[in-house]
């Protein structure tokens, strides 16, 4: 791409996130996966793990809603607008292949942000002690971005059922959520269970959120963002040359 025109793309980048915005932030699978789905699992081991102190009980919620936010958009919007035949419209305009899976991501990334944003001030409300915000805040902007890369990553096999996606999606996101230290502390897990925890980028996110209401951590903080920002890199990277391939494939 000419550098001259990178201003012009991220405009368009932009343009897409807002298209995005308006049209899939209130479909039902976003809901469900991304905003219902942690609350009632938050919910029902919360009932059922009274000993454990709240601050470790909620930041487990705040990694899950960031998790699950950021990778409910992004997913099915390449297989509705491939249903819709809105997909081929958007490609025949002046706009990259980079520059569309971009503006999903931004979309992805505002929605995880926003939503996560709403259930830490409820936290806060109930008490939640909240020791190094600059951290979270750092935590959350690199974590929303690496999720949202890996929900672009999950959108790739080109198929126009969104439904085939989403369960792709929850087959990878549950396992994850269930090996990265939101429900067992990493330090009382097994040596199988620390070598799956280390591969998931939201293990890193949690032991960041923990630290931020907790002032305790497992990995070093320099670690904990290295490996964020090493994923979400590595997922950018592998879905714009995967689009590039399949794009073709749903129109």
């Amino acid at each position: 791409m000419n550098p001259a025109g990178i201003p012009e793309q991220a405009r368009r980048a932009w343009a897409i996130a807002k298209k995005d915005i308006r049209i899939y932030y209130l479909k039902g699978p976003v809901l469900i996966f991304g905003i219902f789905m942690p609350v009632f699992l938050f919910l029902a081991f919360f009932m059922g793990s009274r000993n454990l102190p709240f601050p470790f009980l909620y930041s487990g919620l705040l990694s899950m809603t960031l998790f699950f936010t950021a990778t409910a958009v992004s997913p099915a919007i390449f297989p509705w607008e491939g249903s819709a035949r809105t997909l081929e419209r958007l490609a025949s305009c002046p706009v990259t292949i980079p520059t569309i899976v971009l503006g999903d991501m931004i979309a992805s990334l505002l929605f995880g942000i926003g939503v996560t944003a709403v259930a830490l001030l409820l936290g806060l409300a109930m008490g939640l002690p909240l020791l190094h915000a600059a951290t979270l805040g750092a935590a959350v902007l690199l974590a929303g971005c690496c999720f949202s890369a890996l929900g672009m990553l999950l959108s790739v096999p080109p198929t126009n059922v969104p439904s085939n996606i989403m369960m792709l999606s929850s087959l990878l996101k549950f396992p994850l959520v269930f090996v990265s230290g939101i429900f067992i502390p990493l330090g009382e897990m097994p040596p199988w269970g620390m070598a799956i925890a280390v591969c998931s980028p939201l293990t890193y996110f949690t032991d960041l959120v923990r630290y931020a209401v907790t002032g305790t951590n497992f990995f070093p903080l320099l670690a904990d963002f290295f490996a964020l920002a090493a994923f979400m890199l590595a997922f950018t990277a592998v879905t714009m040359v995967l689009h590039r391939r399949t794009m073709p494939m749903r129109m």
